[in-house]
């Protein structure tokens, strides 16, 4: 565990904290967009709609080049000074909404099952407030937010973001993901990696196929297939430092449609991840080499489509001190724990390529809940006063990123 420095609440006083009125028009926002889930790259409603409401505000957002997906700027920018940014994702997951509430998913096979409509309208809500600090004059320096589509979708929409220039005169990033096993009101911070690299593999194995009966005179590739699953990732595991953490694991597998015919053809589909960025870039290499050992072995003959997905998360140190003293400024030190690095991916790591950043984990459990409604399942949902929590948390560190430093 990385051990973050305490703050006593109240050590500094901040504007910034939501009326009530704001408060519930944000659980209005956010009910809305989950019962109307949009996939990567198909945002489109979600991005009308926060146009619309940052417009009110007052505010000029543009629109990203592919038609999803905006950036906003709130204030007037220092120009001897780097501004701020706060990132959320916009898009949903192709999988059924089967919670019984009565913003579930409008939509079928489509869901907010990961929280990515909380993480936009908890931008939505900073960004709401720090427009009316600035016309306050409280705000003293200019802030980003960065609302990008298409972070399920590998290599992410962060780098398409990125290339549009979203990080022109950016200096740090900040970005939560919502935590199922953290407390709502609390987030957890670790310095370092906090997720972990994600690529995806897709692999065919093809042979003369034949009758069940004469497996010696075929290329039996059930066999194949099922020896690739099991014997690749036991390779791979003697071929790099078990502490990088690299792991396969398949979520596909078929071959054949008969009980009595060797099938022509096999595939295997999985995802390759690990936890350091020396693994994540021998990857490649390795995961080939290991696939054409074991299919030629069997006298199959293999194709590995290996698709780059995302680096680590790694939390810049002085950053994640950023995120620590703003919910100690909001709530307290009791407020903050200390998280363990994920397996999960996630492409908000594109962007710490070209800038120091760093990510919280968002608590959304119901306190005292025993249940963990896990991400990326189906009746995935909040305790809504994360949404307060994670607003807080995101104007807090914008306006400490802003203040005059000794």
């Amino acid at each position: 565990m990385n051990q973050l420095k305490s703050r006593e609440p109240g050590s500094v006083t901040l504007p910034g904290t939501l009326s009530a009125t704001l408060r519930a028009e944000l659980i209005d926002f956010r009910r809305d967009l989950h019962m109307h889930p949009e996939l990567g790259n198909q945002e489109f409603r979600t991005t009308a709609a926060l146009k619309a409401r940052l417009e009110a505000a007052g505010l000029a957002p543009k629109v990203l080049p592919a038609g999803t997906g905006l950036v906003c700027d709130i204030g007037t920018r220092d120009r001897d000074r780097p501004m701020l940014a706060i990132r959320a994702d916009l898009d949903a997951l192709p999988i059924p909404d089967v919670k019984t509430v009565a913003y579930r998913s409008t939509v079928a096979n489509r869901a907010h099952a990961c929280g990515h409509d909380v993480h936009t309208t908890t931008a939505l809500g900073a960004g709401l407030v720090l427009a009316e600090l600035d016309r306050q004059g409280l705000l003293p320096n200019a802030v980003r937010l960065i609302f990008q589509p298409a972070e399920e979708v590998l290599p992410g929409g962060a780098a398409d973001a990125v290339e549009a220039g979203v990080l022109d005169g950016v200096g740090r990033i900040i970005a939560v993901h919502c935590d199922p096993r953290v407390d709502a009101g609390k987030i957890g911070l670790r310095v370092g990696p906090i997720t972990s690299a994600c690529d995806r593999l897709e692999i065919t194995l093809d042979g003369p196929g034949g009758h069940t009966a004469r497996p010696h005179l075929t290329t039996d590739l059930v066999t194949a297939a099922a020896r690739v699953a099991t014997d690749v990732p036991a390779v791979l595991a003697r071929r790099i430092d078990a502490r990088s953490g690299l792991s396969v694991t398949w979520g596909r597998i078929e071959a054949g449609h008969a009980p009595n015919v060797i099938p022509q053809h096999a595939e295997l589909s999985g995802t390759v991840r690990c936890l350091d960025l020396p693994a994540w870039r021998e990857a490649p290499d390795l995961v080939h080499a290991a696939v054409d050992e074991v299919a030629t072995l069997h006298r199959a003959k293999s194709t590995v489509t290996y698709v780059r997905g995302v680096p680590p998360v790694v939390n810049d140190a002085a950053v994640t001190e950023l995120l620590h003293d703003a919910m100690a400024a909001r709530r307290g030190p009791h407020a903050i724990e200390d998280t363990e690095q994920s397996l999960g991916g996630e492409d908000f790591s594109w962007y710490l390529e070209h800038v120091p950043g760093a990510m919280a984990r968002l608590g959304v459990r119901i306190p005292g809940d025993p249940r963990v409604r896990d991400l990326h399942a189906g009746d995935f949902d909040v305790d809504e006063r994360c949404i307060e929590a994670g607003v807080e948390l995101f104007t807090a560190a914008a306006l400490l990123d802003a203040a005059p430093r000794p």
